[in-house]
Formats: C-alpha cells, sequence, structure tokens
C-alpha cells in the first residue's frame, strides 16, 4: 500500500508572490500573443520598492 500527501499553498490577492506570478504570466502572454511558438521561462522575484525579473526566450 503506498501513501500520497497532498500539500498545496494559497496567497491572497495583494502577497507578494501572487503579484509576482501576474508579472509573469503577462510576459508570457504577450510573448506566445507575438508568437504561438514562443519558448518562454519567465521568473519574477519581488521585494520592497524593486521588481527583478530573469528568464529565457
Amino acid at each position: 500500500m503506498s501513501k500520497r500527501l497532498f500539500t498545496s499553498e494559497s496567497v491572497t490577492e495583494g502577497h507578494p508572490d501572487k503579484m509576482a506570478d501576474q508579472i509573469s504570466d503577462a510576459i508570457l502572454d504577450d510573448l506566445l500573443r507575438q508568437d504561438p511558438r514562443s519558448r518562454v521561462a519567465v521568473e519574477t522575484m519581488l521585494t520592497t520598492g524593486q521588481v527583478h525579473v530573469a528568464g529565457e526566450v
């Protein structure tokens, strides 16, 4: 018999993780709109007063 452990994280609106996801999603959506075959990796990091975006296109 095998056991599985399922976990998930939920954050509320305004949480830095949610904001970072929205920025990454917007960048990805725009790149896919320009080229539907785009291969994209986008990471967004937030800290007080700063936004850092890194990735590969």
